[in-house]
Parts: C-alpha cells; sequence; structure tokens
C-alpha cells in the first residue's frame, strides 16, 4: 500500500453496510467519535493508520482493498472513455479521475453510460446500419454490456451464490453433491438425442440430456449449471433483484452467468479449493486434476478468489479468440482490458496459438510502471466428429510480480532484471507508448507529428 493515507468513504461505507452496523456502533468498534468516521466516509479525510488498524484487528479486514477495487477500474474506465476526441480540449488529471471514482462512484457510471450511449450512436450513423429502428437501437450499454460490467465491478465475486454453492458441495465431490441434488429434485440425466444440443432439460419429465461428446469435466459442470437453475432459483433472482438491470434480456443473461458462476463454485468449492491453491502454488494442471475441471474452468476460479478476509492471489483472466477477440475478460488485479477490439499484440496470449498444449510465461510491463507474470495457453475443444469444426482459443491468467511468489510459473524466471519485463498496453488507441512498433493505429489523445520527408517504423510520431 503507497506511504500516503489512502481516501476510502466508499469502502468504509461497504463494510459498515455488509457487516449490518449503524454508524455509531461502527465507530465505537473503531474507537473513534462518530463525526470523525461521517467525514471518512464522505472523504472529507483519510483513513487514518489507526483506523487501518482497527479494521485489521476488528473485522478481519484485508487492508489491499483500500488501495485496489472498482474505484481503479472506474478510473481506468474513465480514461478510456476520455481518449474519445470529443474531449481532446478537456481532459481531466488522473488525480481528478480517482477524486471522481472515490467521492462520487454513481456519477462516474452515468457518465460512462453516457459516453457508451454516444459511442453507439456514431457508429450507427457511420456504418447507416440496416437494422435502423429495432429494438437494438435504444440508448445505453448493450444488455451483453451491461452484465459483463456488473462481474467487472462485483470483483467477479458472487458472495452469496459462492456460499451457497461451497454448502452445496460441502464436504463431498461436486459428483456426490449432484447425484444428491438429483435424486431430491427428481430429475433424470440421460445422453443428449440431438447432436447440437450439450444440454437440454425438460421440465415437465424432469429430464436432463447431456452431450456425451465434451468431456467429464464439462458434462459435471452443465449439469451443476441446471442443478442451480432448479435448486436456487430463488437465490439466483433475489441476486438479480439488487443488480437492478436496465432490460430483461441482461437480467436473462446475467441468470445465464450466475448459474455458471454457481455451477463453478461448487465444482471448486471456495475454502477447499483456496487451500489447494496455495497448497500447489496455483499449479492449474494439478488443480483441474484435483477438482475434475477443465483448465479454463480452474483459471476463471482462480480469478474469483476474492471473498473478503479470505482472499487469493488476485489474478486477472481472460479468453481470447484467434482473430484477438476478447471472449471473456475478469480481472482482480490493476490491469484492465480493452471494451473494444483486440488486446495489445505484444502480450503471450496472442503466440500461444503458436505452440498448443503448452504454457508460455512472459513478464510483462504496462504503461504506468505495474509489472505482471503473464501465463498463457493453447485450448481446443473437439467436435468430435469428421467435419466438426474445432473450437480453438486461448486463455491468459496473470497477477502482479508482488504476488509472483505464490504461483509455480514465476520459478526459474529472474523477476529483478527489468531488461526480462515486456512493454505491454491495453489497446492501441490508448497506449501511452511512443515508440511502439507493433501499434496499429495512433492514440486518440496526443497529437501526430508527420515528417514527407522522413520515414521511421510508423509513418507518424506520437508527439509528447
Amino acid at each position: 500500500m503507497s506511504a500516503s493515507k489512502p481516501y476510502a468513504g466508499a469502502k468504509l461505507r461497504e463494510t459498515r453496510t455488509r457487516l449490518g452496523l449503524t454508524q455509531k456502533v461502527f465507530a465505537q468498534r473503531l474507537g473513534i467519535s462518530l463525526p470523525y468516521l461521517n467525514q471518512m466516509e464522505n472523504n472529507h479525510r483519510p483513513v487514518s493508520s489507526s483506523v487501518i488498524l482497527s479494521l485489521v484487528k476488528e473485522f478481519d479486514f484485508d487492508v489491499k482493498e483500500l488501495a485496489l477495487g472498482e474505484g481503479e477500474r472506474m478510473v481506468a474506465d474513465l480514461r478510456e472513455a476520455l481518449a474519445d476526441p470529443v474531449f481532446r480540449d478537456a481532459v481531466p488529471p488522473q488525480a481528478d479521475l480517482r477524486l471522481v471514482a472515490s467521492n462520487a462512484p454513481l456519477v462516474a457510471r452515468a457518465f460512462l453510460m453516457l459516453h457508451r450511449a454516444h459511442a453507439q450512436a456514431n457508429e450507427r450513423l457511420a456504418s447507416l446500419d440496416a437494422a435502423l429502428g429495432q429494438d437494438g437501437l435504444r440508448h445505453g450499454a448493450s444488455p451483453w454490456d451491461e452484465v459483463r460490467d456488473f462481474f467487472h465491478y462485483c470483483d467477479n465475486y458472487i458472495d452469496a451464490v459462492d456460499r451457497a454453492a461451497e454448502r452445496f458441495t460441502g464436504t463431498g465431490t461436486a459428483d456426490q453433491a449432484v447425484e444428491k441434488a438429483c435424486r431430491k429434485l427428481g430429475i433424470q440425466i440421460l445422453d443428449a438425442e440431438d447432436e447440437g444440443d450439450i444440454r437440454r432439460y425438460d421440465q415437465k419429465t424432469r429430464t436432463l440430456r447431456l452431450s456425451p461428446l465434451p468431456r467429464e469435466s464439462t458434462r459435471r459442470f452443465q449439469a451443476l449449471h441446471q442443478i442451480a437453475l432448479e435448486a436456487h432459483d430463488d437465490l439466483i433472482e433475489a441476486t438479480l433483484d439488487l443488480a437492478r438491470f436496465q432490460t430483461e434480456t441482461a437480467r436473462k443473461i446475467a441468470k445465464v452467468g450466475l448459474a455458471n458462476y454457481f455451477a463453478g463454485a461448487a465444482l471448486m468449492p471456495y475454502r477447499a479449493f483456496l487451500a489447494a491453491a496455495r497448497d500447489t502454488r496455483c499449479d492449474l494442471d494439478r488443480l483441474a486434476r484435483r477438482f475434475g475441471a477443465s483448465l479454463e474452468q480452474v483459471a476463471h476460479r482462480l480469478s474469483t478468489l476474492q471473498r473478503p478476509g479470505a482472499k487469493g492471489v488476485p489474478f486477472f483472466f481472460v479468453r481470447v479468440d484467434q482473430a484477438g477477440t476478447i471472449t471473456k475478460r475478469h480481472s482482480a488485479a490493476p490491469l484492465q482490458f480493452a471494451r473494444h477490439g483486440g488486446a495489445c499484440p505484444l502480450w503471450n496470449v496472442h503466440r500461444a496459438f503458436e505452440t498448443p498444449g503448452q504454457f508460455l510465461r512472459q513478464l510483462a510491463e504496462t504503461p504506468d510502471g505495474i509489472r505482471y507474470l503473464c501465463l498463457a495457453r493453447e485450448i481446443s475443444a473437439s467436435g468430435a466428429a469428421f467435419r466438426a469444426p474445432v473450437r480453438r482459443y486461448a486463455i491468459a491468467l496473470g497477477c502482479e510480480i508482488s504476488h509472483a511468489g505464490e504461483v509455480i510459473y514465476s520459478d526459474g524466471l529472474d523477476l529483478s532484471d527489468v531488461e526480462n519485463f515486456e512493454p505491454i498496453g491495453i489497446s492501441c488507441r490508448i497506449c501511452e507508448r511512443r515508440n511502439c512498433h507493433q501499434r496499429s493505429v495512433p492514440p486518440l489523445e496526443s497529437e501526430l507529428a508527420i515528417d514527407h520527408n522522413r520515414r521511421r517504423t510508423l509513418p507518424y510520431e506520437v508527439a509528447g
């Protein structure tokens, strides 16, 4: 944590609300006056070191929550939005963005929604979309983006669903829990009759048909997904109510996401998985064998270990297709990802397609000076038939260098030599690097210098 005292009013209010305490009781347990607490919660005063110590002692508070979380992600989103040329002459400094994210997060979110609506309107006008007048033209974020932001700002950790999944599995295995739940619910599991169905459930006959073609881990995950919808629908619906999605479509997409979350958390129960992750130093292969899960499921689960008081390594996790488009992204680390377009071409996740079945390691540094250990691997999903298409994508998992010692993939790497860290960015249009040989487009917020009598790697120079 930085030496300066943090302003963390939103985090204090969130902690107090989660504990169900009034300001008066919360102040008493922290050993401070009610007016002092009120000033800190409204960001009129920073959180003092004595208060931080009281938080740790009284509530087992994770100090890292004061330096990382929703505020940092929101600042990154604000920076990306403000890179739009429309703001060229009115870009606020980083300190102001942090102040807005900390003091007025609802205003920041409203601004981001407005900017997305503006960007979508410009795209529609530019392309003369043939779907003019259809439902897809409503203002605001698309339902898919709205759901993605919901998980993004929850740190990809949904406490009530996670704990329910952990109770569901108990001390047994996921297969034992599935068998017990099916007996209780009267569900019969059979092989799918239609080759195109991965999962199909008939509520009248209570018959769950699963494709026999995927790996056993996929069949197990799909069974848990359906059980979540049948046995824990009230919990999922209550969580959706709290999310307050703008459209019914977004709510339906999020319900799929929450059922998937339950399935992953039941397959890899939080405390058992956290202990195993620490024991194996996050060895994906060993964790996959221990919990009967796929590498992608394990990597995704590692990125969700953000339970207050029992956190794992703060990983980022992404899935990328062969075109370089990010199709799934979650980040408990400071590293953020572009919402539009592909990821940085210097990132090792793109090279994973060249070495199928192997883990690639990379030491990387982003323009803000933060260094990471990055892991990437190509994943193939066979179509299980001669003419069936093979799905190919790559997954990436990473953490800050300060946590690299907790990860087995750091073994043998020289973390002390700055020359070993490759420069990567978020996306070209907001990357600050001036001399990147892989730049595809100029940065939106920088002036360009063009010399007709000189040509270097790029046909322009990015002005300082």
